[in-house]
């Protein structure tokens, strides 16, 4: 607003003289000028105050807004670090996690392996440790392939590393079959034989006198396979053995 107003006052200043002249006298017209000029020296400076001070604070707003722009630039950057940082840790703390669940597994399947568990196997139940449980199925596994001698071999080791198993009388009924499976009657009879004298009550003791028995029919003795057979029919008369046992008896009359 200012501007026009210093212009109008130069161009009064400028005209002036001319018009003063008429009114007034040189020396009135001379203190006339000196006072317009004046005035407009006033209103020239104070209007270039007024623009240096605009211009200083559009400066200062321009230097405000650089200011603002690089802080807001530094803290993208730091966001951006923070994003990463965040990120990284997430990555190690997935990683922890996974390594405490390996090491968790890793010590659970150690437990498992020394950890005794309840077993119920041929009418006993009894605690077996897992790898007696294992080694003593894969003697029955070996078994089952008809691989009789590699039977006999397992389950006389299983009887070695567990002398005290509750799998102890099962282990020795099934010794005892595997020998007589390979012909080996003499050591099938003292399998048997000793599962009947140190389990009488096993349910597996009838099978293991029957068998018994025909391990002497083998070796050519039918006097103890007679004995054999009426010592099972007297101890477990309501046995499935005794009833073969009864019929072989008939047939020896």
């Amino acid at each position: 607003m200012r501007r026009p107003l210093a212009v109008c006052a130069l161009v009064l200043a400028t005209a002036w003289p001319w018009h003063a002249q008429a009114f007034f006298g040189d020396d009135e017209a001379r203190k006339a000028i000196i006072d317009l000029r004046q005035r407009f020296e006033a209103h020239r400076q104070a209007a270039e105050a007024e623009l240096r001070q605009s211009n200083e604070a559009r400066s200062q707003a321009n230097r405000s807004m650089l200011e603002l722009a690089a802080q807001i630039e530094e803290l993208r950057g730091e966001i951006a670090r923070l994003r990463g940082q965040n990120e990284q840790l997430a990555r190690e703390l997935s990683e922890l996690q996974r390594q405490q669940a390996d090491v968790r597994q890793g010590l659970e399947s150690r437990l498992r392996q020394v950890e005794p568990l309840q077993v119920s196997h041929d009418g006993l139940t009894f605690t077996a440790l897992p790898a007696e449980q294992a080694e003593f199925e894969e003697a029955l596994a070996v078994l089952r392939r008809a691989d009789f001698a590699g039977a006999a071999a397992a389950f006389q080791a299983f009887l070695t590393r567990y002398p005290s198993s509750g799998y102890l009388p099962s282990a020795l009924y099934w010794l005892g079959n595997a020998h007589y499976a390979a012909k080996a009657y003499k050591p099938a009879l003292d399998s048997h034989s000793r599962l009947a004298e140190q389990f009488p009550q096993h349910l597996r003791t009838p099978e293991a006198m029957l068998a018994m028995a025909n391990s002497h029919t083998e070796l050519k003795d039918a006097r103890a396979a007679r004995r054999m057979l009426e010592e099972l029919v007297r101890r477990h008369p309501q046995s499935e053995a005794a009833v073969v046992a009864r019929e072989r008896l008939s047939r020896m009359r």
